[in-house]
């Protein structure tokens, strides 16, 4: 197999040259002039200053922990790997959230003067970049160390850190991101359109620009890191599964995972330029084909593959139940969050906020049950196929088409920001209707979205767990999981509880942060002359500093105890103790995110919903109970929920990573 481990590096670099190619041909679109491009400007100077100020406490943290490993037994490698990893889902959260910035405000123009084809079309390539910079990044990165290390199974632990390093950077851009755009969200939704009764993305409201830069760094940046991390973590845990293995290919099943990802980017370019093609017809047309279209083609090529290299159907029949299942956890999150159970929750605000946010977590609660059903058939099934080697399998089968998943999901964000731009900028209800049509599709992809990055890092974070079984039976034969250990249960019920404290922590920090947003903007309509009559300009600046600063300085804690957890339970109460730790938060992770994501998804839909007209309409008392929702909905949905993937792929590969040491 030797002359093929260059292939997902070339795949790769192939992948960011057309990932340029597109952002070229973007950029080529008109940006606007005048009011329009000072907005688009200052929500693309906020999104950097904020990726500068967290890249640079990153980079600190990050430094710490090169260190520990340099100096560790684990050595050199593991800390090369580790230091390419953290630049590689940095450098993917980096480039999506530009060229994002840079597609919101050509999307406005587009659908200003063209309509919704070339609205559709230009932000859809913003999220594009996003999702090929994923994809091929990843290939990259990982695909160069497993060429690097010769695929050699007595150095393929060292690839490990890889996945540290990824998981780090995601955990800090996903809890930091979303901590800055839901508290500049909760402040101006609060502030603007229940106490001001302004309409939402306001010129005069200050917290405006905030919340559009918050959607950039926590639904691009974050999300990218996010699925980043995932992607790769799945590959490490087939690749540190079948370096374990005693069989007669195992060396073309290390390889696999990395072969099944470049077919993956390869069907991801045929689902982009397929979407483009449909950009014409109804826009919830065209991204629905380009995210089925892709999948079938991969799973087309992965036959293919995996046929002649003579490894056994069985594999691919997991590398499909993976794919397939990936499919439809996305389309049972479209059910809840954009179907009955909406309108069921709009229907509830007429007797009060109260009844609202018990009939969204009731709704949230439900939407657990198949999700999860469908990942333990997922497991079962391919687990009968392919042993603990079919669990990574399967994730690797959901996570090849990253490619056109994030593309999919980053386009919501971009034909967000492109409707705020749009009404600040008073460009006219015709443009406000084409955006909100696009930004409405949008909502519904980032819930698809979310599904998917729950189910992909629950699949991911086990195939990486069983991995460490395997890692640490290799030093220690006798090495086992059971129930009737009280060491094993003593575990479980500490890992039960991270979620938990995780998810208050991140909460909370939301509550606070809002606070501050709320009192800066209630003074600034108190203290600016003429700003609700529109004859003065808010101080925007100030209300993006606040988000920043409070994200920053609240993402430490949960970034910390995730790291520092599996470290302490493993030395302190031994292997056993941090395999039952791992279980435990695997499943209060996976029920909590589903929860929290969906009920959020579905309190905003339901707001949109009776903004649309029905109800009652914009301003009255049903609209007002379902900003309530929405408003908790917010930080469920966007910052707690998302950061429970990325706690247990970072508990999971720290695990991973010291497992020799255990």
């Amino acid at each position: 197999m030797t002359e093929y481990l260059a292939i997902p590096v070339v795949l790769g670099v192939v992948g960011l040259v057309v990932a340029f190619v597109i952002y070229h041909v973007m950029t080529r679109h008109n940006h606007g002039e005048g009011q329009v491009k000072k907005i688009g400007d200052q929500i693309h100077l906020g999104a950097m200053v904020f990726m500068k100020r967290e890249y640079r406490m990153l980079g600190l943290f990050a430094l710490v922990l090169l260190i520990c490993l340099y100096v560790s037994p684990l050595g050199f490698n593991t800390a090369l790997s580790f230091l390419v990893g953290a630049l590689a889902s940095a450098t993917a959260g980096f480039l999506g959230m530009f060229a994002a910035t840079k597609a919101n405000v050509r999307t406005a123009m587009a659908a200003h003067n063209h309509g919704a084809p070339l609205a559709l079309t230009i932000s859809f390539y913003g999220g594009s970049v996003m999702g090929l910079c994923v994809a091929s990044l990843g290939l990259v990165g990982l695909g160069g160390l497993y060429w690097y290390f010769g695929g050699d199974p007595a150095t393929a632990h060292a690839i490990h850190g890889f996945g540290m390093g990824a998981s780090t950077v995601a955990l800090f851009s996903r809890v930091g991101g979303g901590i800055f755009t839901k508290s500049a969200d909760v402040g101006a939704d609060l502030v603007g359109k229940l106490e001001a009764g302004i309409p939402e993305d306001d010129p005069r409201n200050p917290g405006v620009i905030a919340d559009n830069v918050g959607d950039n760094v926590g639904d691009i940046a974050g999300m990218g890191s996010d699925i980043f991390e995932s992607y790769c973590g799945a590959m490490i845990a087939c690749i540190a599964i079948a370096s374990t293995m005693q069989v007669a290919h195992s060396n073309e099943l290390m390889f696999l995972p990395l072969a099944l990802a470049s077919l993956g980017l390869l069907a991801s370019f045929a689902g982009i330029a397929l979407v483009r093609l449909r950009c014409s017809s109804a826009p919830e047309a065209a991204l629905r084909t380009g995210t089925i279209f892709a999948p079938v083609v991969f799973v087309i090529m992965a036959w293919v593959l995996i046929d002649n290299i003579g490894v056994g159907t069985h594999v691919w029949w997991s590398v499909l139940c993976g794919a397939v299942g990936g499919v439809l956890i996305g389309l049972i999150t479209e059910y809840y969050t954009g179907s009955s159970p909406v309108r069921k929750i709009a229907r509830s605000g007429e007797t009060g906020a109260a009844t609202v946010m018990i009939t969204g977590l009731a709704v949230g609660m439900q939407s657990v049950v198949l999700p999860v059903l469908f990942l333990a058939a997922i497991i079962f099934i391919s687990t009968h196929l392919s042993g603990l080697y079919g669990v990574g399998i399967a994730a690797v089968g959901m996570l090849s088409t990253v490619g056109i998943t994030m593309a999919i999901d980053a386009y919501g964000p971009v034909a967000d920001n492109a409707g705020g731009i749009a009404e600040m900028a008073g460009m006219g209800e015709e443009t406000r209707k084409i955006t909100d049509s696009l930004d409405e599709v949008g909502n519904t992809t980032a819930a698809i979205g979310k599904g998917f990055a729950i189910g992909a890092a629950a699949l991911a974070a086990l195939a990486i767990i069983a991995a460490f079984v395997e890692t640490v039976q290799v030093h220690n034969p006798d090495f086992s999981l059971e129930l009737s250990n009280p060491v094993v249960l003593v575990g479980m019920f500490i890992g039960g509880t991270i979620p938990f404290l995780i998810a208050s922590i991140t909460m909370t920090a939301v509550g606070d942060a809002a606070f501050d947003m709320i009192n800066e903007i209630r003074r600034q309509f108190r203290e600016i002359p003429g700003l609700l009559e529109g004859k003065a300009e808010p101080d925007t600046a100030r209300c993006v500093d606040i988000a920043t600063t409070a994200a920053l300085r609240r993402m430490i804690l949960p970034g910390s105890i995730a790291v520092a957890a599996p470290v302490l339970v493993g030395f302190g109460l031994g292997a056993a103790s941090l395999g039952g730790m791992l279980g435990g938060a695997l499943l209060g992770c996976v029920l909590m995110a589903l929860m929290m994501a969906n009920a959020g998804g579905a309190w905003d839909n339901a707001k949109k919903y009776i903004e649309k007209g029905n109800l009652g309409g914009k301003g009255s008392s049903t609209h007002a109970a379902a900003v309530v929702g929405d408003t908790v909905g917010d930080p469920f949905k966007d910052t707690s929920g998302p950061s429970m993937n990325i706690l247990i792929n970072v508990m999971a590969i720290v695990s991973l990573v010291i497992a020799p040491l255990l």
